[in-house]
């Protein structure tokens, strides 16, 4: 993998985001910067980055850290514990799939207000024996019993699907995305994979910092939200996840016999225990209770899928996504605008480069918001969003010196043709990219009455709209944030990653791919750099139009004078610290070598272990 070291002005601005914002420094030549001292040796001037962080003696010296090294075995989640459950899997004879799989039900645990059997999962699978990739949608569907008209009925006159409570909720797909998995690929036993978050369940793990943090605003919104939103009842989450209505916190030792109890069912029977057996039964009796729509005939009704991942080719580098219900292709369609571009010359952080990339950016999203639907009821018309003729098209629309403020979907004529991440890898060349979430804010609130999860919401991000692709129906699946990526390279595996966050996902893996591929960038690297989240396009519900360009929020490491200089084309810059650009983790294969390089999110909890 190639290493550069980037020309970085390293100095973190705090800025005010107002186009008439002078600054003291414009006018003053280099050597009076206050920052700039002679400390270096021989007397030469050094800046001073004044950011309060140490100095790396090699690479980019705004790295947080190097990738990680392993020849047999890698793994990278958002939380420490998971990472080395999938670790101690590897090291047990299992492969990567059952490591994944391993990792994934320690991660519904450990970091609940992501992830957890309650919610869905899509994955990207290299398989070393066959040379191929597959793709896993599992995905759950809307109640069969519940008519548009009787969704309506229940909601009232409003533009959008509530995001809390019974009406979101559609049949958790993890599970059977396990099972799909394990059956192909998978070596080891139900119980053996399941015993490290049973273990973990029953005895207790420390709660980490940054997840402490969102257990904190779930503990808080629920309660305040209930009525509002109409949760039907949170008494159960407040007996699973609270201490009498108070958050765990940093530290603090959080335990769920309930949880150990329904991943022992599983372990012992497989997921017919979730989808067929007692488990459905508690759900059944359970959404009966509150009132909700879903029946144990919707979660025996489930399946997940195996499907073709999408790919473009970027600069040489096969790019792979999941097709639509998810929003993965929109990436692809970045990259395929941003091609013409030469990133590299423009420079990583100039205004030329964050430019073209929100512009790429607004055109996708408004494809997304037209065409992305379940295929089981809607025609996508993959080949034509995808094409490299349509790509030129569509890049005539970016002007350089001036943002768009609103852009249109394609053409018609194209029907003719909260979340985590995580990776694995193994010593055989298995590669497993896998996402799963609960969806907005936890989830539903709605935790079944002793199993220890939440149910998700991701029924809220069904249009309202009658005449939209997207549009809610009985047992269908609405439009999916949630995308897992993969690169390859002459048929060879070369990287499993994801950036998990909402509608940063497609936004964030472009950045991923042009760092690495036109920056130079290494992979911890890669995601360590400064990120942008263009917000405001057209909704997947249909609900809202752009209009006014929406929002391009920036982290505070790029520079005040290019912050200017957008605003000075038309985009409205926002400087945010926030949870709003994504985690990142990703596992690299050096096809020479075979040697895995594993990188992880510093804005979030977890670690990259290899061996």
């Amino acid at each position: 993998m190639k290493k550069i070291l980037l020309s970085l002005s390293l100095g973190l601005l705090l800025i005010a985001c107002s186009a008439d914002q002078k600054s003291s420094e414009e006018n003053s030549s280099e050597s009076e910067d206050p920052r700039r001292v002679m400390a270096g040796q021989n007397g030469q001037s050094v800046t001073m980055r004044e950011d309060m962080r140490g100095d790396r003696i090699h690479a980019a010296p705004w790295a947080t850290r190097s990738s990680v090294l392993g020849m047999n075995g890698m793994a990278a989640t958002s939380h420490p514990l998971a990472s080395q459950v999938a670790i101690d899997i590897l090291k047990k004879g299992g492969n990567a799939v059952d490591a994944a799989i391993a990792a994934n039900a320690a991660l519904g645990l450990m970091e609940p207000t992501g992830n957890g059997i309650g919610g869905d999962l899509f994955a990207i699978i290299w398989d070393p024996e066959t040379k191929k990739l597959y793709g896993v949608n599992a995905s759950g569907r809307s109640p069969k019993g519940q008519t548009f008209e009787q969704l309506k009925a229940r909601i009232g006159d409003v533009k959008e699907i509530p995001n809390w409570g019974s009406v979101a909720v559609t049949v958790p797909g993890a599970v059977s995305g396990w099972d799909l998995m394990h059956k192909k690929f998978g070596k080891m036993a139900w119980a053996e994979t399941l015993q490290p978050a049973i273990t973990y369940a029953t005895e207790g793990f420390p709660v980490t910092e940054v997840i402490g943090y969102y257990l904190n605003l779930s503990a808080k919104a629920f309660p305040a939200n209930q009525e509002k939103e109409g949760i039907e009842e949170i008494e159960n989450f407040l007996t699973t996840y609270t201490k009498g209505g108070l958050a765990y916190k940093e530290g603090e030792i959080f335990k769920n016999p309930d949880l150990a109890r329904t991943l022992t069912m599983i372990a012992k029977s497989g997921a017919d225990a979730f989808y067929k057996g007692p488990l459905a039964d508690t759900m059944d009796a359970y959404f009966k209770r509150i009132g909700g729509a879903l029946r144990k005939e919707d979660f025996a009704s489930h399946t997940a899928n195996w499907i073709a991942p999408a790919k473009v080719n970027y600069r040489g580098y096969d790019v792979w996504e999941l097709p639509p219900n998810g929003q993965g292709i929109a990436a692809l369609q970045m990259l395929n605008v941003l091609e013409a571009y030469d990133l590299k010359s423009m420079g990583f952080g100039s205004a030329d480069h964050l430019h073209v990339m929100a512009e790429a950016k607004k055109l996708a999203f408004e494809d997304r918001a037209r065409f992305y639907a379940d295929p089981d009821f809607y025609n996508v018309p993959l080949k034509g969003l995808l094409s490299k003729d349509y790509a030129s098209e569509r890049r005539k629309y970016i002007a350089m010196d001036t943002a768009m403020t609103k852009v249109d979907h394609g053409p018609a004529k194209l029907l003719e043709g909260d979340t985590i991440y995580m990776t694995v890898a193994d010593k055989n060349g298995m590669m497993v990219s896998l996402i799963q979430s609960n969806y907005r804010g936890m989830g539903s609130g709605l935790v079944p009455d002793g199993l220890g999860f939440m149910f998700q919401d991701r029924g809220a991000q069904f249009s309202l709209d009658a005449n939209h692709p997207n549009a809610y129906a009985p047992f269908k699946r609405p439009f999916h944030t949630i995308i897992p990526a993969f690169m390859t390279k002459n048929d060879q595996p070369l990287m499993a990653f994801g950036l998990m966050g909402g509608a940063m996902q497609p936004q964030g893996h472009a950045q991923i791919v042009v760092n690495i591929v036109d920056f130079g960038m290494g992979l911890q690297q890669a995601g360590d750099a400064a990120r942008f989240n263009h917000a405001g396009s057209t909704s997947p519900i249909w609900d809202k139009r752009m209009t006014d360009g929406g929002i391009l929020n920036l982290e505070s490491g790029f520079t005040g004078d290019v912050v200017r200089e957008l605003q000075r084309r038309g985009h409205k810059v926002m400087i945010r610290n926030s949870g709003m650009f994504g985690g990142y983790q990703a596992i690299w294969r050096d096809p020479v070598t075979g040697v895995y390089y594993g990188a992880t999110e510093m804005r979030k909890d977890g670690i990259a272990i290899g061996y």
